[in-house]
């Protein structure tokens, strides 16, 4: 029998893209589907949107609480072997879901992720899509949890998981306002969790405006994504698997947000961070500091 695919989309006033995000899950060649929108107290015509579905969809809508709050609410309410999480403004190509299922099977992981294609909203109104490398987190990794630390994830468009793997986590933090991704599948490799990579860009990521955390409030995610990186960091010790390539990974994540936020964050936050990295960094051996 086919196994049922849960496709989890939070949704919060996005109007101009919510459609086209499920119409993408009614057109993939994979046969069965169950297709989740929670709209996270929108204020335009997202609801709208959703009703004219009728029972195509399974929807429901409440105060704002929250994207992570949406997807564990999904979650909760769905009932597929394999989970999908989509944001509103992100969407498959046809054979996303089935490509990725057949990998699943075939090679008994937990999750599995693709290449994204950028859709570029440009300010004259052109539409540019373009294959996207990230740069540390793309295509195949020696070690997914260290590229994790160091460098992030992709959107949550470019996975598949196993509810198996999913119920043996916490879910979605609902804390975080920023690196909730991150923060999830680094979880989720922390509970054991087999990782593989895919290739094929089927899944597609839209970028326009300062509408994310990550565009319009620098300071937000930089503690955001040091709140990530002391979890992280904790359930390392925990767990026993605070190697070295780990502690050297964290490291070079505070240099990073150093190098790339110092002109965006005031000076108590940027030495908070200079202390984080100064005192894993110093704690390292010198044979792993210079590789």
């Amino acid at each position: 029998m086919v196994k049922l695919v849960s496709i989890i989309i939070p949704c919060f006033n996005a109007e101009k893209w919510i459609k086209e995000a499920i119409e993408s899950c009614f057109k993939q060649s994979y046969p069965r589907l169950e297709i989740i929108v929670i709209d996270d107290g929108s204020t335009d015509r997202s609801l709208e949107i959703l009703k004219s579905y009728q029972s195509k969809i399974i929807w429901e809508t409440g105060p704002n609480r929250g994207g992570n709050y949406a997807r564990n609410r999904g979650f909760s309410l769905s009932k597929g072997e394999y989970i999908q999480f989509l944001d509103a403004d992100d969407y498959f190509a046809p054979n996303k879901i089935e490509n990725q299922v057949k990998c699943l099977e075939e090679t008994k992981a937990d999750i599995v992720y693709g290449d994204i294609t950028y859709q570029h909203h440009l300010p004259d109104g052109k539409i540019v899509l373009e294959p996207a490398n990230f740069f540390g987190i793309s295509g195949e990794q020696a070690d997914v949890l260290e590229s994790l630390l160091v460098y992030g994830c992709l959107p949550p468009v470019a996975y598949l998981f196993r509810r198996e793997i999913i119920l043996k986590s916490r879910g979605w933090d609902e804390s975080l306002k920023a690196g909730q991704d991150r923060d999830f599948l680094i979880s989720l490799l922390l509970n054991g969790a087999k990782i593989v990579y895919q290739c094929g860009f089927d899944s597609v990521y839209r970028r326009y405006g300062n509408v994310t955390v990550s565009t319009a409030n620098k300071k937000l995610l930089v503690q955001s994504f040091c709140q990530v990186l002391d979890k992280a960091e904790n359930t390392l010790i925990l767990f026993g698997k605070y190697e070295l390539k780990y502690q050297k990974a964290l490291a070079y994540s505070y240099y990073f947000l150093l190098r790339n936020y110092a002109k965006d964050i005031n000076t108590a936050l940027f030495m908070s961070l200079m202390a984080k990295f100064l005192y894993r960094y110093g704690k390292l051996p010198i044979q792993i500091m210079t590789n």
